[in-house]
């Protein structure tokens, strides 16, 4: 069975042939993958080209944007500036991973439902850092929501929806009291 995504996880994938490729591992959106690539390829590149996951995006390729922002080991890092030999033994969470079915996460609703997103291209930076967020301080007020955020930029939306998206969907990330 292939995933939805398209791509199998069970084959090396080789993204172009040189005698300078090196071979890694590591998980991605839980699964193992090996893929063979070049030692300058950047983790985003890597994603997009060799694993076939576009919801990365690659805007400004200086870390600047926040578009291509992926965790890695639990963290939100910049994929443009992390090369994909770094990631040998992370484990890698991309936006088409952070939902385990087919519905939107309540975070994903959310920004549905505050109209957080106009034309997408920031959405999956932004979504996956308030994740790394929400998972860490589901408490957070909105300053520390817009202080995280601050990193990812959006010419369409204004941020104050983005933020009131990220404030509701707080509740969803909380344990249940003991």
């Amino acid at each position: 069975m292939i995933p939805k995504s398209g791509y199998r996880f069970s084959e090396k994938i080789m993204l172009q042939q040189s005698q300078m490729n090196m071979s890694i591992r590591f998980e991605v959106n839980g699964r193992a993958v090996e893929v063979e690539v070049e030692p300058r390829l950047t983790l985003a590149d890597c994603l997009r080209h060799a694993l076939h996951l576009t919801g990365t995006h690659i805007g400004c390729e200086h870390g600047v944007c926040g578009a291509c922002t992926v965790l890695v080991d639990g963290a939100a890092v910049r994929s443009c500036l992390m090369l994909a030999v770094q990631a040998e033994g992370a484990t890698v969470l991309t936006v088409e991973g952070l939902s385990e079915d087919a519905d939107l996460t309540a975070l994903q609703k959310s920004f549905r439902k505050h109209h957080a997103l106009q034309c997408g291209f920031c959405t999956p930076g932004m979504i996956t850092t308030a994740h790394a967020l929400l998972s860490e301080e589901p408490d957070c007020d909105a300053a520390r929501v817009r202080e995280v955020l601050s990193g990812n930029l959006c010419r369409c939306t204004g941020y104050i929806p983005i933020v009131e998206a990220v404030l509701e969907a707080r509740a969803a990330y909380r344990k249940d009291p003991a």
